[in-house]
């Protein structure tokens, strides 16, 4: 029992943070209006880490009343070496997915990127992280609700320079779902978030000093789309993130995750009012009941090899 409050808890905490990435897109486009590419990601994952700074004082101060407050030196090494690995791999998919967009529609990219649904099991068969049959046709299933929700009839499908781009990320981003699976079980969640962003940041503020000029009233005027993707895409989302793969299958997280398309499309309609077609309203439900299937209760023995 409760190993299953466990798993639903987890899978709260992903379905927030698709919805905080979901929101973000409208951030992430009006932030492009004022700074470039890399001077939005690098401020924005200093934010994130600048963010997490005294949540993590917080809960050390908490901690060292307990029996365990000093990590061993193997134990820093391996938070050390997770962050990194995770900074590497989110700074590079931002930042492909970033560029990508200037060069595709907004619907390709946005199904493009959700395509690591996909990648993950795929990737994840190599790992030997075997997934029942019930997750394979929501992942199936799920592909399909994105074709619906992002492309539209008669668009056409031609690989171009921002679809291999976007292309890229996706397996990125698959990569980073990966290594977080990997990690999170044997370090600090909050610290690993922290660490990484700080690389992330790093990272991206060194082509952004090279090839573009960031100005303080660029940046001034990016202020609230930066607050919102620094804050809360990057401080908490992908926080969240972190601690919601704990122990989970990173195929289901990766359906979990995915939705993020979907909930943009919704906000979308509440926040600024565009319509919703009958074509993307299909979408939305076949996501939505592909997270439900792959939650769904499974014998013991298909579930055991979820998580090698």
């Amino acid at each position: 029992m409760k190993k299953e409050t466990t798993s639903v808890r987890n899978s709260l905490l992903l379905l927030l943070t698709a919805t905080i990435w979901g929101v973000a897109f409208v951030a992430q486009s009006v932030s492009m209006d004022y700074i470039g590419g890399f001077t939005f990601n690098a401020i924005r994952n200093l934010m994130g880490s600048a963010t997490l700074l005294p949540v993590i004082w917080v809960l050390g101060r908490t901690k060292s009343t307990g029996a365990k407050a000093e990590a061993s030196p193997a134990e820093r090494k391996t938070l050390l070496t997770g962050g990194i690995c995770c900074g590497i791999l989110l700074c590079l998919a931002s930042n492909f997915q970033q560029f990508g967009i200037k060069y595709t529609t907004v619907g390709k990219a946005g199904f493009i990127t959700a395509c690591y649904i996909i990648i993950v099991p795929i990737l994840g068969i190599f790992l030997k992280k075997k997934c029942s049959s019930f997750i394979w046709i929501a992942v199936i299933l799920s592909l399909c609700g994105l074709y619906l929700l992002c492309l539209t009839p008669g668009e056409g499908f031609a690989i171009g320079r921002g679809e291999l781009l976007v292309l890229i990320c996706a397996v990125l981003f698959s990569l980073h779902i990966l290594v977080i699976d990997h990690f999170s079980p044997l370090v600090d969640g909050v610290k690993m978030s922290c660490i990484q962003f700080l690389v992330c940041g790093i990272l991206s503020g060194i082509p952004a000093l090279l090839f573009e000029s960031p100005d303080l009233s660029g940046i001034l005027a990016a202020k609230i789309p930066l607050l919102y993707a620094g804050v809360l895409s990057c401080g908490v989302a992908y926080t969240l993130q972190i601690v919601g793969q704990k122990n989970m299958n990173p195929t289901v997280a990766s359906l979990i995750l995915s939705l993020e398309s979907c909930i943009s499309v919704i906000a979308g309609w509440l926040i600024l009012g565009q319509s919703l077609s009958g074509r993307e309203i299909l979408g939305c439900v076949l996501m939505f009941g592909a997270i439900i299937l792959a939650q769904l209760p499974q014998k013991k023995a298909a579930c055991n090899t979820c998580i090698s």
